[in-house]
């Protein structure tokens, strides 16, 4: 009997260290209840509005400093962009770009099982806001 457990108990040891961590990829609930993919983009790690919140005050990019912008949908949009991913929990050197303002951050990523944070700054880290999102099964996107 012991001479099996021993290899049972290595074979669940080895399998559990296997286990790929989910890390920063997938699809990720706002506070606001949109949803949010993070995928690769090119050489890149971008973050897309996948679905708008049913509660959405807006559902096009009406703050964008551009105008000509204006009036393109938020469904769809790119809202991070130039991450690059040194691990598979940490997203670092992106822009973070806010719809419900119209500005662009400068922004990291991490993480932690199934919560995200973001770190939106301009200028230096040490100033900023942070937001937390929770993980969501796979998401049929928005059209």
């Amino acid at each position: 009997m012991r001479l099996i457990t021993l290899p049972l108990a290595l074979l669940a040891a080895t399998t559990a260290l296997a286990a790929p961590t989910p890390g920063v990829r997938g699809d990720w609930k706002t506070p606001t209840s949109s949803i949010v993919r993070i995928a690769s983009c090119g050489s890149d790690v971008c973050l897309t509005i996948i679905k708008l919140s049913p509660t959405a005050p807006e559902t096009t990019d009406n703050k964008n400093p551009d105008a000509a912008l204006r009036n393109r949908s938020l469904c769809g949009l790119t809202v991070g962009t130039g991450f690059r991913q040194p691990d598979p929990g940490h997203l670092a050197d992106g822009h973070l770009y806010d719809p419900k303002s119209g500005h662009t951050y400068r922004g990291t990523i991490t993480a932690t099982g199934d919560t995200l944070q973001l770190h939106g700054y301009i200028g230096i880290s040490l100033f900023g806001r942070n937001e937390t999102w929770h993980r969501v099964p796979a998401t049929t996107p928005c059209h």
